[in-house]
């Protein structure tokens, strides 16, 4: 199964300015999710972005609410998304793949990541673009989603297979601005 645009959605999970310096390479996985939310802009793909309990680990982080400003905001206090109620008429509710990245990948994306599978969705969490405290929880997290029937992604892929195809205007601009 292909990850495709017109059926997909993005959700950034909890990517927030209190959380994020406590996360295992968070460099690294916060730069894969502002990519990710570019791309998906730049491709027209809806993106959500949730923030857990906002009083207490703070907003987004800067660079990716800029990088994801046309994105649908939702707030919650359960760690899975779906349990929150907080994706109801978005476009994670309404397509019928979701592309996953965030934090932490043991809590809050993975137990977002099976609900949503278990409702029935397509689910692919980035590798590349989530994180942990701990890079053990992360490992055991990606190993326990994949068992469970989702797929485990690069963010590439992800970039890829929304285009799929060259030779168009869209792979020129993505290939120029993300890809290089």
């Amino acid at each position: 199964m292909l990850m495709c645009r017109e059926k997909s959605a993005l959700l950034v999970v909890d990517v927030q300015e209190r959380l994020i310096p406590a996360i295992h390479a968070c460099d690294e996985v916060l730069a894969n999710c502002v990519w990710l939310a570019g791309v998906a802009r730049q491709l027209a793909v809806p993106t959500v972005v949730s923030e857990q309990y906002p009083k207490g680990l703070g907003p987004t982080e800067t660079t990716l609410r800029s990088a994801a400003s046309d994105a649908k905001w939702v707030e919650k206090v359960h760690f899975s998304c779906v349990a929150d109620g907080c994706l109801v008429g978005t476009a994670v509710e309404e397509r019928r793949q979701v592309v996953v990245c965030g934090t932490e990948a043991h809590v809050c994306v993975q137990q977002t990541a099976l609900e949503l599978r278990w409702q029935g969705k397509e689910v692919f969490v980035v590798a590349d673009a989530v994180g942990s405290r701990n890079p053990e929880n992360k490992a055991l997290a990606l190993a326990r989603m994949r068992a469970h029937g989702i797929e485990i992604v690069s963010r590439e892929m992800v970039a890829f297979e929304w285009l799929h195809r060259a030779a168009t205007e869209d792979f020129r601009t993505v290939n120029a601005q993300f890809i290089r």
